[in-house]
């Protein structure tokens, strides 16, 4: 995944990231992208399953003064905001067929038009966009449009459950703990060889948010040293 990333980062191509919930999918685009010769600006972010229809064309595409009621002054959108750099475009799966049609011909034709104006914008955007769905099946559902599917997914990418490489459980059990003590402020707290061996038979529905969870929870609660005792108590 890393060779992965490290090969596409240099690159224009859009990205679509697929993984369960929690498995790290902005991480990676946040990696991709300050790999990327776009990251002397920030990466725009927009979370599409949060954004109501009412709203969707004026958050992605902005909006003029004046162009509805509480338009009090000029707003610029994600796809403006994200000029020359990277948009994250997280939970594409969640929009709604007319909000696609409108994403899509953004990507097409490297233009955007503000709500109220007549005028086109350009806009040069690389696209990283992350779903927990399975977007093929989408398609057949008719929830998704294929021709989205394959302007988005130039580059596909596939992040696994935590589940499915728990080898590298102890090394994020180390990470969470250096990072979590360094936050709090405390010394840092040695765990238990069981006690990390006990972590990685567990089926981490979550994934890799629920061990940092888990791992800040140990934190708090445990004495000097986080023992086996602590994890059938606290996890």
């Amino acid at each position: 995944l890393r060779l992965l990333v490290e090969k596409v980062a240099s690159t224009d191509a859009n990205i679509l990231i697929t993984g369960e919930n929690g498995t790290g999918k902005e991480m990676l685009a946040r990696e991709i992208h300050s790999l990327s010769p776009r990251n002397r600006q920030e990466m725009g972010s927009v979370d599409m399953g949060a954004v109501t229809e009412s709203l969707f064309e004026s958050e992605l595409f902005g909006h003029e003064r004046g162009a509805f009621t509480s338009a009090v002054k000029q707003r610029k959108g994600k796809f403006e905001q994200a000029d020359g750099g990277t948009l994250f475009m997280d939970e594409i799966g969640d929009m709604s067929l007319a909000a696609q049609a409108k994403v899509l011909r953004a990507l097409q034709e490297r233009k955007i038009s503000r709500v109220g104006s007549d005028k086109d914008v350009d806009v040069d955007v690389r696209i990283i966009a992350a779903t927990n769905k399975n977007l093929r099946e989408e398609i057949k559902k008719g929830n998704f449009r294929e021709d989205l599917f394959h302007r988005i997914g130039v580059i596909l990418i596939k992040v696994p459950p935590l589940r499915e490489h728990s080898e590298d459980i102890p090394l994020l059990v180390d990470h969470f703990i250096d990072m979590i003590c360094e936050e709090y402020d405390m010394p840092r707290k040695p765990m238990d060889k069981k006690a990390v061996e006990m972590l990685r038979q567990m089926p981490w529905t979550g994934n890799i948010r629920e061990l940092r969870n888990v791992i800040e929870r140990l934190v708090v609660l445990s004495g000097t040293k986080i023992t086996p005792n602590d994890v059938e108590l606290y996890c």
